[in-house]
């Protein structure tokens, strides 16, 4: 009877143990993304989701985590800690996406909207053929 009361009483220090040990967690969540084309809202396959951590002094964190999206435009990551995240999406023919997520509850849908390249401009531009404002008028071409 006592070696029974003393493992009964063994199996309640150890459940409080645990149980106060698994308060002790920080709290996490689970992200699901979907990233979109932002001119039809149809999915972009195989884009890639990259996550960084962020300090509490802005600056991005070593290590992270690389998600592929599937032919829905769907990836998802579970077990995120709270706080700052930063997100940055790269698909092939579309400009780089990021964005910091303050993560603070338990489960997040982010969706993301990519946008194709746009015409760059330039103060010098395609000035192979163009004549030279300063250029002597013999020099310019004809």
């Amino acid at each position: 009877m006592k070696l029974l009361r003393v493992i009964a009483v063994a199996a309640v220090i150890v459940g409080m143990g645990l149980a106060a040990r698994a308060g002790d967690e920080e709290p996490s969540a689970k992200l699901n993304f979907v990233v979109i084309k932002d001119y039809n809202g149809k999915p972009i396959r195989n884009a890639s989701v990259v996550l960084h951590p962020v300090s509490k002094k802005g600056k991005q964190e070593r290590g992270g985590y690389e998600l592929k999206t599937d032919n829905d435009g769907k990836t998802e990551f579970e077990g995120v800690p709270y706080g700052v995240l930063r997100v940055q999406v790269l698909a092939e023919g579309f400009q780089t996406f990021g964005q910091d997520y303050d993560v603070q509850k338990p489960a997040m849908e982010i969706t993301i909207k990519l946008s194709r390249p746009v015409h760059q401009y330039s103060i010098y531009g395609d000035s192979s053929n163009a004549p030279k404002k300063d250029a002597p008028a013999d020099q310019k071409p004809q």
